[in-house]
């Protein structure tokens, strides 16, 4: 039989020494005969070349029997040969005596005084005082890390909180306190970054390197490689540390609290549940201790669903880390970004107790001497323009600080840069560089959104429309069934309503083609998209067999009525505003054996000082509606099609969505579950309207919020709202069609009269 010797670990190779009587073995050619005797074969010269090593465990097998030096020959100094080599390379993995601790009671006394350990171990970082916002920030962070509990803790910008949070995880890592900790990060690069920065410490720090060598010291023996972690040994014993870029696993070192204490880093919206750790005693352990360094970003801070996820995976996945009934303790350093968004749930005591929030501001008052301020803006913002610095500005505050700074209250008095006299100027630069950022960053207090005096939509808003309707229900008032196509480079947008003769509508189905199987998802991270669909043709090819394929699904779909009545779709806009894909989506229209429903369309924006859409000259054979119009049929497209006023049509859906559910007029959206809408709804929140003036004329004129991304369903009820003005659907007192001139009545004996004159 032949056994591939290179596939048995070595304590199977031993097994199988042992299970024949070798008696005095030094050589691999002895080994050899015995493999034959016992029916077995070596398979090949790589097996051939591990019989050298396994020669070796056989003579340790029985060298009482027959020391070295009665071995005669070649093939004696051949074993001889290969148990210097095997000793050598063990003393080369042994990392022998670990220094002394240098200062054994400076050491002792930093155990459970996380401030102090700070001070001691890292005097490069805290070179500032401490502020009384770092001293209660330090409290709790030492009593979640030897008492347990959770703290949330919203600290100014550049405030050191990530500092304080490294060092926590360090000390609670060398002083065993924790036995597993785990640090999440908005993202898994911004985890690995702290997780690096912990790697770092570990490694250069000669005030930990002196006082902790049990972790120090077999952590410099690696010299940078990770390789060396799988044979390292301490005395004759494995110290099992792991070195890797998402965890480490401090040494196995007997007696020492820090033996085998693991740390591992995940992003928060990456896999965090089911984290567990086998440690070589055989326990199974999971984390105790959670470092959650700002969760949030702008981006995520801008999204309600992001923020909502963010929430929940708080709540649900890194609070049950513990496992069944253990309470996990943590720390969150965070910043509010943006009214409502993670952090300021977080710190809201009334919606999440559990996590003790506390806010600190740069300044807790402000200056209360406006006057003086104003004159240094302004001479700080002139001598920014013109040299760059500020130093008049500097001077001007120096001669005027006692009442400049009277009534300010500073959270910091230490934090301000070297061409700065005082924290107050400091916090007040920072002002009148950016006021916002200010405010959000500094002060943990965003400003309210300023979207103009207008009522707008609201993410909230938008969900509490719910009608209870099916997907695809289409109510028994419903006469006209409209759809509106958002063409983008990877994605069609698509929207379907359902309207009465009065403008009062229900959103029946929306989406993506292709269908990304996902609630939550943006144009940036469309997978998978039209490309990859059709991977063998070109941008146009692939909008083209996009459309073809959804208006082939939709406008071919059987929609039922409450009173069981078949309805299809009667009118479908496609966007051909986007310049690369204008002539394939005339050419589709075209071509399409829906050519009768679908109909190309631009959306056109008219501001105030625009010449109104109703003023426009109409052309023979143009169909004019109210504020759109369809052109008649030019030049070498061969297909109509119909350009509308965008901002007068957003206002009109914004109406509609804002008109009590129920009233005339009014659109709701199909369903229950408001989580299953909160997508689309941001997408109708993405824009905002501002009312302006020009040439004697006002008018809402919409924009993108700052921190929105995608707008496409907004676009698309935009569309549907067009379709169902062309399919007839009118709001009282918004009808601008002209109407015909009544003739006179006539009499037929007049009539006579005249035609005999």
């Amino acid at each position: 039989m032949a056994i591939s010797l290179s596939k048995l670990k070595p304590t199977e190779m031993v097994r199988l020494m042992n299970s024949t009587d070798y008696g005095t073995v030094l050589s691999s050619t002895q080994i050899y005969r015995h493999f034959e005797q016992g029916g077995y074969r070596i398979s090949s010269r790589e097996d051939s070349r591990c019989l050298n090593f396994y020669s070796y465990l056989a003579w340790l097998v029985d060298r009482h029997n027959t020391p070295p030096e009665e071995a005669q020959g070649y093939e004696a100094a051949r074993a001889d040969a290969a148990r210097r080599s095997a000793e050598r390379s063990l003393e080369g993995r042994d990392i022998g005596e670990l220094p002394a601790v240098e200062n054994e009671a400076r050491k002792e006394s930093c155990r459970f005084d996380f401030r102090l350990f700070c001070e001691t171990y890292f005097p490069e970082v805290y070179v500032l005082e401490w502020s009384e916002d770092h001293l209660r920030a330090i409290a709790k962070i030492q009593q979640a890390v030897l008492k347990g509990g959770l703290f949330a803790l919203a600290m100014s910008r550049g405030s050191g909180k990530s500092s304080l949070t490294e060092s926590a995880a360090i000390w609670a890592m060398l002083y065993g306190h924790r036995e597993f900790v785990v640090v999440v990060g908005a993202s898994e690069s911004a985890a690995l970054e702290i997780l690096d920065s912990i790697k770092t410490e570990l490694e250069v720090n000669e005030h930990l390197a002196a006082d902790f060598p049990e972790v120090c010291y077999p952590i410099a023996c690696l010299e940078g490689i990770a390789n060396r972690c799988a044979g390292q040994l301490h005395k004759g014993e494995r110290t099992r540390i792991t070195w890797t870029a998402n965890e480490i696993v401090l040494p196995t070192i007997r007696g020492a609290a820090s033996s085998g204490v693991l740390v591992r880093v995940a992003g928060i919206t990456g896999r965090i549940r089911g984290m567990k750790y086998k440690k070589p005693d055989g326990r199974t352990i999971r984390p105790e201790f959670v470092v959650i360094d700002d969760p949030q970003t702008s981006e995520s801070a801008g999204s309600l669903e992001q923020t909502r996820k963010r929430v929940r995976v708080l709540a649900g996945d890194i609070l049950g880390l513990a496992g069944p009934g253990r309470k996990i303790s943590g720390i969150m350093p965070c910043t509010v970004i943006r009214p409502g968004d993670m952090a300021e749930q977080i710190l809201d005591k009334s919606k999440h107790p559990e996590w003790n929030g506390e806010r600190c501001k740069m300044l807790y008052q402000m200056p209360g001497n406006e006057e003086l301020w104003n004159r240094y803006a302004d001479l700080r913002a002139d001598e920014l323009r013109e040299k760059g610095t500020f130093s008049k500005a500097t001077e001007f505050y120096r001669e005027h600080q006692a009442e400049m700074d009277a009534g300010a209250v500073v959270s910091w008095p230490a934090r301000f840069n070297y061409d700065e006299i005082s924290a107050v100027q400091h916090a007040m630069n920072l002002k009148l560089t950016d006021e916002a950022a200010f405010w959000a960053e500094y002060q943990n207090d965003p400003l309210p959104e300023d979207l103009g005096t207008e009522e707008q939509l609201t993410v909230d808003g938008i969900l509490d429309r719910l009608n209870g309707f099916s997907q695809r229900a289409v109510p028994i008032w419903a006469n006209h069934l409209t759809m509106f196509i958002d063409v983008q480079k990877t994605l069609l947008f698509y929207v379907v309503c359902a309207w009465s003769d009065e403008f009062t509508g229900v959103v029946v189905d929306y989406g993506a083609w292709p269908d990304q199987r996902r609630r939550y998802f943006s144009l940036a991270d469309a997978n998978p998209t039209l490309q990859s669909k059709h991977p063998r043709t070109g941008l146009e090819g692939c909008i083209y067999a996009g459309l073809k394929e959804l208006t082939e699904k939709y406008l071919s779909m059987e929609f039922t009525r409450d009173d069981g009545a078949s309805m299809r779709i009667e009118r479908c806009l496609v966007d051909a505003n986007w310049g690369q894909s204008t002539e394939v989506v005339y050419q589709f229209c075209r071509e399409s054996r829906f050519a009768n429903v679908i109909l190309p369309s631009h959306g056109k924006y008219i501001g105030a000082s625009s010449k109104p859409m109703s003023e426009y000259k109409k052309a023979a054979g143009d169909r004019v509606g109210h504020n759109w119009r369809m052109p008649n049929i030019r030049g070498k497209r061969a297909v109509r099609h119909v350009v509308f006023d965008t901002n007068y049509w957003k206002s009109f859906v914004a109406s509609r969505l804002l008109t009590a559910p129920g009233d005339r007029g009014a659109v709701t959206l199909w369903g229950r579950s408001q989580e299953t809408h909160v997508l689309f709804a941001e997408h109708l929140t993405a824009e905002y309207r501002v009312k302006t003036e020009g040439r004697g004329r006002k008018v809402e004129e919409w924009k993108m919020r700052p921190e929105a991304h995608d707008n496409h369903w907004f676009d698309g009820m935009v569309g549907n709202a067009v379709a169902a003005s062309m399919c007839g659907c009118v709001l009282e007192g918004t009808d601008q069609r002209v109407k015909k001139k009544e003739r006179p009545k006539v009499k037929l004996s007049e009539l006579r009269k005249a035609h005999a004159r």
